[in-house]
């Protein structure tokens, strides 16, 4: 699998008299995957059927979210620990420190070491090659980057909007 970055030229925040360096930023490409996109791919390594899988990926998203709301973290035992974080303000006295001093709420995720990424690993469904944009484009088209895809279907990505909004190349 191979993974696309842009360089991007950035000043240093803390040292505003520093010049400018560039720096490689890892970009995601199409559409986000979703919760039938996974279940379907899940199914070409499982005996369950596409509603078997999305059910329970269902009821497990569900069940997630009342845990982390009855006040409990979640350990998916080699994928990760779910938790929940404030944004809070603080307070002069204690006994002004109440609920709402809490301003946000928002899940937080710790992934497993099993399923963390390793640039050192020697195994093959483990590695993961990096590739220029630049490069990237010139082999292959913008709306279909990845011609290695066998599935047909759009790759899944991250960032706020779950997908690039913005031209890659700037």
């Amino acid at each position: 699998m191979s993974v696309t970055f842009k360089r991007v030229l950035r000043k240093n925040p803390q040292d505003k008299q520093a010049p400018a360096k560039y720096y490689p930023q890892v970009i995601t490409w199409g559409k986000p995957a979703t919760l039938n996109t996974i279940a379907h791919k899940m199914t070409y390594s499982s005996s369950l059927t596409l509603g078997d899988i999305q059910s329970v990926l269902t009821n497990l998203v569900s069940t997630l979210r009342a845990e982390l709301f009855a006040g409990h973290s979640v350990n998916i035992e080699g994928f990760g620990v779910f938790s929940l974080a404030a944004t809070t303000e603080g307070s002069e006295k204690r006994e002004d420190c109440q609920s709402d001093k809490i301003k946000s709420l928002r899940i937080v995720f710790r992934a497993s070491s099993s399923v963390r990424p390793n640039l050192a690993s020697t195994r093959a469904e483990d590695y993961i090659d990096f590739v220029d944009l630049e490069s990237r484009l010139e082999g292959s088209t913008a709306e279909n980057p990845d011609d290695s895809d066998d599935t047909g279907e759009d790759q899944g990505g991250t960032g706020e909007d779950g997908g690039m909004t913005e031209d890659p190349l700037t």
